[in-house]
């Protein structure tokens, strides 16, 4: 009888240039934007906050981008979902809880935001706004100035795929195109526009508008971090070259409802979402670790219980933290000194 043995796995992320240690990283920053997520669905039913955006199922291509990026000079203008983006980029737990629970001390906007507009200026992160597709343009102008002032930095945007219908993407896009603009445009395509399916809003693929553009575009597994990390890093270094803009398509699934004010059993099935947490990111990562012997049931014990801590200290931290006062409503809308010069 032949004995079937079992099949190695490859070690897919050294020749990237990732360490353990860093694929490592990647998960434990995979695991605190999904606990955070999950939490936060938690506290708005529980009446605590009111309102959450979900961004579960797309952690794993924010994390990979996150590390593919320079966290000390590129400028981030993330959508809002990407909790475990700009976790992955430097905000903590306390300043997420700050937001969502619209405490003075959020650095996001002083409480006065909806959660999951993010905006943090030691960071790089710029503010966003609620209208869809308004960060692309911005992204594309971050990046001019970048070119003008012949400066290392790379922008990097990120958007739904309902967002890509939108004429703020396609302008983007050309100015981007024709200067050739150091930018990575990012359509984490989740398959659903609120209650829209991805059939009813595009006639092909976000990534082949590119084309018409006049740079790459490239359509990648988002549940897949480290073949997002190569198309990102190698994005960035096309960038940094003055080759130009990327515009990647990461294909994933919206796990969670659109929001804590979605029903989305009433424009999908419950059978759609099973099939999808199969494919989940966070998930697949946590078994190729495993397999590679740099996880373990312990580790993963360790992990959840410390983001738990983690959790419990931000939210009453939060809580506890004052609102904004009403005299401070026109704080950091106009300049507190004025001009030189002026009158």
């Amino acid at each position: 009888m032949e004995s079937q043995g079992t099949v190695e796995t490859v070690n897919r992320h050294k020749p990237l240039g990732l360490s353990d240690g860093q694929v490592i990283d990647m998960y434990r920053f995979m695991q605190m934007g999904r606990k955070y997520d999950e939490r936060s669905l938690l506290l708005q039913r529980a009446g605590k906050i009111n309102f959450h955006v979900s961004g579960i199922g797309q952690e794993a291509a924010q994390v990979a981008a996150a590390f593919a990026l320079d966290r000390e000079q590129d400028y981030f203008l993330p959508y809002y979902r990407d909790y475990a983006f700009v976790l992955s980029v430097g905000m903590t737990m306390r300043e997420l809880m700050l937001s969502v629970f619209a405490k003075a001390e959020d650095p996001n906007s002083g409480g006065r935001q909806m959660p999951g507009h993010f905006g943090h200026k030691k960071l790089r992160i710029v503010t966003g706004s609620s209208p869809v597709t308004t960060q692309v343009p911005h992204a594309v102008g971050f990046a001019l100035a970048a070119k003008m002032q012949k400066k290392p930095f790379v922008s990097f945007v990120t958007f739904g795929e309902g967002s890509s219908n939108q004429g703020d993407f396609h302008e983007a896009c050309n100015f981007a195109g024709v200067n050739k603009l150091p930018v990575i445009i990012m359509c984490e395509n989740n398959q659903y526009a609120i209650s829209v399916p991805v059939h009813k809003q595009l006639g092909g693929k976000v990534s082949d508008r590119a084309l018409g553009y006049g740079f790459p575009g490239i359509r990648v597994d988002g549940n897949d971090p480290l073949e997002v990390y190569r198309v990102m890093k190698e994005a960035r270094e096309r960038a940094l070259a003055g080759e130009g803009p990327t515009l990647i398509e990461a294909m994933m699934y919206r796990l969670s409802p659109h929001s804590t004010s979605d029903n989305d059993l009433a424009y999908r099935t419950k059978e759609e979402v099973d099939e999808n947490w199969k494919k989940d990111g966070v998930a697949a990562f946590r078994t190729y670790l495993t397999d590679l012997g740099l996880w373990s049931e312990e580790q993963e014990r360790d992990l959840l219980a410390e983001i738990n801590l983690e959790l419990k200290e931000a939210i009453a931290y939060a809580e506890n933290a004052p609102f904004p006062k009403p005299e401070d409503t026109l704080l950091h809308v106009y300049s507190d000194s004025a001009r030189e010069g002026g009158m």
